[in-house]
C-alpha cells in the first residue's frame, strides 16, 4: 500500500499503522484501514476525543497496590497494617512482575518452604499472601485463591507464661521509679492491657481514679482502675506530652520497636528472656484469678473474650484446683 492512499499524518509501520504528527502523540490506530471503525477512530484522534490505550497490567505489584487502597486494608489495626506492610513488601521485593493469575497451590508451599528456617516470618507471610489472593479473587483476576487451605509449618513453639514474682521483683529493682522501663512495665501489668494500647495511653485517659481505655484491636472500651503500684510510677513520671511513654526526646509517643528493645535490654541483664511484654498481660489475668474473680471480673479488666481468660490462665487455674484437691484429700484422709 503506497503511502498517498493512507489519510494525512497516517503512516504504515511493520507492527501496523499509526497517526504520527508533530506535536501529537503517536498512536496506533486499533483498526483495519478503510473501515468505517477505521474512520471514526481517524477523527476522534483530529478532534482530540481519541485517548491513549491503556495497558492494564495485573502483576503482583499492581495487586498490592490496589489493596493498600482497598478498605480490606483500611480496616485493619495500625499495628496489624505495619505487620502486613513488611510481608507485602517482601512479596514486591521477590514477585513485584509476576502475575497472581498464574499462581498455583505448589507456588504457594514452595514459598513457605523456602522460608522454613523462619516459621514464624513463613507463617505470617502465608497470612498475609492468603489474604492477598483474596482481593485478587475479588477483583475478578482469579477463579479461586491459590493460598487458601496451605497449613502453616508447625512448630515448637512454647507457650506463653506470665512472669514469676521472683523476676518482676528483679526487674523493679533494675528499673526504679522515674524510668520508662519501670513505667511501661507498671502499665502492662497494673492495666492488663496489650502493649500497643499501653503505648498509646494519654494523661487525659485518666479519669476518677481509673483509665480510661479503648482496645484497638477489638475496639471495646474499658474503665479499669489504677492500683497502688501503678500509680507510684505514675507520680514519678514526667508529663511533657500529651503520651504518658514517649520517645527519649519526649516529644512524641514510645515506639514499640523502641519499647520492646529497651525492656528486652531488662530481660538480658535479669535472666528473664524467656518472658516477654505480653507476658505481662497474662501477669494481670493470673494475678486476677489467683485473688479470687471470677472470669467475668477478669475480662472487665483485661477485655478479653472468655475463652481468652481461659487460654491466659489455665495453668495458674490447674494449680489453684490441684492445691484444693489435695486439701480435701488430706482432710477425707485425717476423717
Amino acid at each position: 500500500m503506497a503511502k498517498r492512499e493512507l489519510p494525512k499524518h497516517v503512516y504504515r509501520q511493520r507492527n501496523g499503522i499509526y497517526f504520527q504528527r508533530r506535536g501529537w502523540p503517536s498512536r496506533k490506530f486499533q483498526h483495519e484501514f478503510g473501515t468505517p471503525e477505521f474512520w471514526k477512530e481517524y477523527a476522534d484522534i483530529l478532534a482530540g476525543r481519541a485517548e491513549p490505550k491503556r495497558i492494564n497490567v495485573r502483576n503482583f505489584s499492581a495487586l498490592i497496590r490496589d489493596y493498600r487502597t482497598s478498605p480490606r486494608y483500611k480496616r485493619l489495626k495500625p499495628r496489624t497494617a505495619l505487620d502486613y506492610d513488611k510481608y507485602l513488601d517482601f512479596f514486591l521485593s521477590i514477585m513485584a512482575d509476576a502475575v497472581p493469575a498464574n499462581m498455583k497451590r505448589k507456588d504457594v508451599i514452595r514459598l513457605r518452604d523456602a522460608n522454613a528456617e523462619k516459621p514464624y516470618f513463613a507463617n505470617y507471610s502465608l497470612r498475609v499472601l492468603r489474604v492477598l489472593m483474596e482481593h485478587c479473587v475479588d477483583l475478578g483476576w482469579r477463579e479461586s485463591n491459590p493460598a487458601k487451605g496451605v497449613s502453616e509449618l508447625k512448630t515448637d513453639k512454647k507457650e506463653r507464661e506470665p512472669w514469676p514474682q521472683e523476676l518482676l521483683q528483679s526487674y523493679r529493682e533494675a528499673c526504679p521509679l522515674g524510668t520508662r522501663e519501670r513505667l511501661v512495665m507498671e502499665l502492662c501489668v497494673g492495666t492488663g492491657q496489650r502493649i500497643g494500647d499501653v503505648l498509646e495511653m494519654r494523661w487525659s485517659d485518666i479519669q476518677d481514679g481509673g483509665f480510661v481505655i479503648r482496645q484497638n484491636k477489638t475496639g471495646k472500651e474499658l474503665w479499669v482502675p489504677i492500683l497502688p503500684e501503678l500509680q507510684s510510677a505514675l507520680d514519678a513520671a514526667s508529663r511533657h506530652s500529651v503520651f504518658i511513654l514517649t520517645n527519649e526526646r519526649g516529644t512524641n509517643r514510645w515506639s514499640y520497636r523502641g519499647a520492646s528493645q529497651a525492656v528486652r535490654n531488662v530481660r538480658e541483664r535479669i535472666g528473664a528472656i524467656r518472658y516477654d511484654i505480653h507476658s505481662w498481660r497474662y501477669n494481670a489475668a493470673c494475678e486476677l484469678v489467683e485473688a479470687g474473680c471470677s472470669d467475668d471480673l477478669v475480662a472487665s479488666v483485661t477485655g478479653q473474650s472468655p475463652a481468652m481468660v481461659l487460654h491466659y490462665t489455665k495453668k495458674v487455674r490447674q494449680r489453684i484446683r490441684a492445691l484444693q484437691a489435695q486439701q480435701k484429700r488430706t482432710g477425707v484422709s485425717k476423717a
